[in-house]
């Protein structure tokens, strides 16, 4: 076992059975340090700590979707909506399906699988390929299958998370591939979609109908209400959590589908990025979106999440989206 990860049992053993020492904070402290990635399947669910801390939990069963839930950014400060997952007070209630971190599409084949009405179809876990802890960074990589109301799979889906040690800022990796095994696929034209993340009601643009204190913006420099609909590398959504301000970004991979995409992100904290929208987006006429997957092929798409402190000028968002086109593991700031 490498001593990081043997350190950051050790830490929590001594917490169990000493809660009041002060020796626990010394220890705590150390494993921070350290930052290793432990990846462990706890049943329904795979918990990621980094440096013996709880970053989030990858709910896989019995849930319309695999998930990402909580998400614990710099600080500890909570980057997602509870609701539907928990019950917290002060939330909005709308949208039961945003929860908390995921990829879907509204419209593969006629289905939609990004909502939870009685007739969209369900992303259905059938086995893990790695759940692998690191000292540098742990994975998850899970095979699913995309389920219409009636039963009939739609294609497979290889989904690949990878979440990298950091002593303060969080940064994954999310990869997904969509095999056309089970004949063509359509990627219909609809904002519905598809890489998601539904922010802390506190860093919202817009809250009960007044101005919030959340902030958006883009690689080109657009801001706040302009950006829905709009192309771009990269958005980033700040705001305060908890008396601190924290923001996350998220890159589009450049060898992604229709690069730059477009991004579906709302004033109320749902934060998207969807290639496939044109004609909501663009007014453009319907299904000029469209991606076709011939049978037999796959499509990927690939991006990354940046959890860290302050603005997108503080965090260097820029910089750090340069350095993930380059290629290989991030680098500490």
């Amino acid at each position: 076992m490498p001593i990081r990860c043997f350190a950051a049992r050790v830490a929590r053993v001594f917490a169990l059975l000493c809660p009041a020492s002060g020796l626990v904070l010394v220890l705590a402290g150390a494993v921070n340090a350290s930052a290793a990635v432990t990846v462990t399947d706890v049943g329904g669910k795979v918990r990621v700590e980094i440096g013996g801390v709880l970053f989030t939990e990858y709910h896989y069963q019995g849930v319309s979707r695999p998930y990402l839930y909580p998400v614990v950014g710099p600080g500890g400060a909570l980057m997602t909506r509870h609701w539907p997952m928990d019950e917290v007070a002060g939330e909005e209630h709308d949208h039961p399906h945003h929860r908390s971190l995921w990829w879907a599409h509204g419209d593969i084949n006629g289905t939609d699988f990004w909502s939870e009405s009685p007739k969209a179809g369900k992303t259905v876990h059938k086995s893990f390929s790695e759940l692998k802890s690191g000292d540098d960074a742990g994975s998850i990589q899970s095979r699913n299958e995309l389920v219409a109301l009636d039963g009939k799979v739609v294609a497979d889906e290889d989904l690949a998370i990878k979440i990298y040690a950091g002593k303060d800022e969080r940064i994954l990796d999310f990869d997904v591939v969509v095999h056309a095994t089970r004949g063509a696929l359509t990627f219909g034209d609809t904002k519905e979609g598809t890489m998601a993340i539904r922010l802390a009601e506190t860093m919202r643009l817009v809250r009960g109908g007044k101005p919030g204190e959340g902030h958006i913006v883009t690689s080109e420099g657009v801001r706040d209400g302009d950006t829905w609909g709009k192309r771009a590398d990269w958005v980033d959504y700040y705001g305060p959590v908890n008396g601190q301000i924290v923001g996350v970004a998220i890159f589009d991979q450049p060898k992604n589908p229709k690069h730059p995409t477009w991004w579906h992100v709302r004033d109320y904290g749902l934060f998207a990025a969807n290639p496939f929208g044109v004609h909501e987006f663009e007014k453009k006429p319907a299904d000029t979106g469209n991606v076709i997957v011939p049978m037999g092929k796959s499509i990927e798409f690939r991006y990354r999440f940046f959890f860290h402190r302050g603005d997108e000028k503080q965090a260097h968002v820029a910089e750090r989206y340069a350095e993930y086109v380059r290629g290989g593991a991030p680098k500490a700031p």
